[in-house]
């Protein structure tokens, strides 16, 4: 699968977290994205996508254990989308090994719109925040957007998203 399958000719929303399994994560970051998954698609978004720096296995079984029907779950087992988007941290002080920082991002066409990442990012953190990457901050943004839109296709000022090579 390449950035092209996931991200080209969509609008996406796509948000970052630690691991599966983690506390906070499956506590509010991705039951979060999963509650207002309608209020997305409403706002024109074609797909929520959850990234974990996790296998294909652990993050279908966490999907499971959580009731998760319609945000896609993306497995990043070796890192390497989390590495290039300069997200892969050392959790190796806590028995994680490597993982994504914490974040959400609106993607129009394999070009990054808007980003929210949580604060204090570093290799080792004692825990990583919960404050700007979640659905309700990703929702007042998108709405906030698609408020001052003037045509059907959210194109915002006649502004289109570049086309990646």
């Amino acid at each position: 699968m390449t950035t092209d399958d996931v991200f080209a000719g969509k609008r996406i929303v796509l948000f970052g977290v630690p691991g599966a399994f983690t506390p906070a994560c499956s506590e509010n970051h991705l039951p979060g994205f999963e509650a207002q998954y309608d209020s997305f698609r409403a706002l024109g978004i074609d797909e929520v996508i959850c990234l974990s720096v996790n296998d294909a296995f652990v993050m279908h079984q966490w999907a499971l254990s959580r009731n998760i029907e319609k945000v896609r779950m993306l497995p990043d087992g070796n890192g390497e989308f989390t590495r290039k988007m300069g997200m892969l941290v050392e959790r190796t002080s806590n028995g994680m090994g490597l993982r994504s920082w914490r974040y959400a991002m609106y993607v129009e066409d394999c070009r990054i719109e808007q980003m929210f990442s949580e604060p204090g990012f570093k290799d080792n953190p004692p825990g990583v925040p919960l404050d700007r990457s979640g659905a309700e901050t990703m929702l007042n943004y998108l709405s906030n957007r698609w408020a001052t839109c003037f045509d059907k296709d959210h194109a915002c000022g006649g502004r289109r998203a570049a086309k990646a090579s």
